[in-house]
């Protein structure tokens, strides 16, 4: 399909790099379940799942972290608020029509 990567990445995961402030933990936290519940096909995992599914969660989360305070660019930091109003953009602009 011609559509590219980020084109088809899950909407619910935000990009987290290079904002002023850093992300939070709370953000990474949250990027790292969503994440864990589109690999798992599930939002609320079984009594028997849910230790593995915890696990996983807390251990993506560490890594991207990690991941988070590894990377260097020099480009600015970007505005919260100026990117949440581009994604309002693309998302009028996606359903109007």
């Amino acid at each position: 399909m011609g559509c590219s990567y980020a084109a088809r990445m899950c909407r619910n995961i935000r990009p987290l790099s290079n904002f002023e402030p850093p992300a939070s933990d709370d953000e990474i936290r949250a990027a790292a379940l969503q994440f864990i519940r589109k690999i798992s096909g599930s939002t609320k995992p079984s009594r028997v799942n849910a230790e593995a599914f915890d696990r996983a969660v807390d251990e993506v989360a560490a890594t991207s972290a990690r991941l988070l305070d590894a990377l260097v660019t020099t480009a600015p930091p970007k505005d919260r608020e100026i990117e949440a109003a581009k994604a309002r953009e693309r998302s009028a602009a996606r359903y109007a029509g």
